[in-house]
């Protein structure tokens, strides 16, 4: 919930937010203090967020990585469309030793979420251009020596869509579509007339937003995001997409009224920082 936050409304305000508004806008989904304050410290011995003292207050920022993971994040889940695709492959292959078990099985989780797919056990595939977070992955983990990374065409004797059958089960990502879109639709409509009627809270909105991006947001964990060459014709990643857009934008405006006005607390007591707001990509 936390990465949630960074990602959908404290990237926008400067990177930046004091413990006490943070704690306060926690508070909306029934979480207390110290479950937030030991949250934000595994956070930061993971190296997502650093710490800064003002006086007695504590302000959390995003690190380097930390802006990095939001950013790639937000690529994914504001694209709307799949892109078209090169008809290339990339192929990671490694031998990590046994004795670097656990940067094996954190490199496991990493291309998992990058949109990697095991095609063997030790070759993982991608059919979107994902150079760049290969290198960094590369430097992170520090295997530069076990690793080998290419770019090929599939030339059979299969087709390419046998490929994508042997890494990802899409009628399983599929149906979490469904279900995504068989919860939210309803909810979209009820909290709609709402909205038109002004018998929800700013708050309440905060808490719907903040819960669809969550829930939306864990599809970057399932959904390796294929290309359409590549995807059913039932697929229902595109519709859900446009549910997500659509109930998020009549959310946005009082759920970001309700956000300001809990992060405008921490700035008050920390008026000599200042900050750019961002546009946000489904703030139309």
């Amino acid at each position: 919930m936390i990465f949630t936050l960074y990602g959908d409304y404290i990237q926008y305000y400067g990177g930046e937010i004091w413990i006490g508004s943070l704690i306060r806008l926690l508070e909306e989904f029934g979480h207390n203090a110290q479950s937030v304050r030991a949250a934000m410290s595994r956070m930061q011995k993971q190296g997502w967020v650093k710490a800064r003292k003002e006086g007695n207050k504590s302000y959390y920022y995003l690190t380097e990585r930390g802006k990095k993971r939001m950013e790639d994040a937000a690529k994914r889940i504001y694209k709307l469309k799949a892109e078209e695709w090169d008809g290339k492959w990339r192929i990671l292959i490694y031998t990590i030793p046994e004795t670097m078990r656990h940067v094996r099985d954190e490199l496991r989780q990493e291309l998992i979420w990058s949109g990697f797919g095991s095609l063997t056990h030790s070759c993982w595939i991608s059919p979107n251009p994902l150079e760049e977070q290969v290198e960094e992955m590369i430097d992170r983990y520090e295997i530069r020596e076990y690793v080998d990374f290419f770019q090929a065409q599939y030339q059979g004797p299969h087709e390419n869509r046998n490929l994508v059958e042997r890494c990802w089960d899409l009628d399983d990502i599929n149906q979490r579509y469904q279900e995504f879109i068989d919860h939210y639709s309803k909810r979209f409509v009820i909290d709609r007339n709402k909205i038109e009627k002004q018998t929800i809270s700013d708050g309440e909105c905060f808490v719907e937003r903040t819960r669809l991006v969550h829930e939306y947001r864990k599809f970057l964990f399932i959904d390796p995001g294929l290309p359409h060459e590549l995807l059913p014709d039932n697929w229902l990643g595109e519709h859900a997409a446009a549910l997500f857009r659509d109930y998020y934008q009549i959310l946005a405006k009082p759920a970001s009224r309700f956000f300001e006005s809990v992060f405008q607390e921490g700035q008050e007591l920390n008026k000599d920082r200042s900050f750019n707001i961002l546009k946000h990509p489904l703030m139309t």
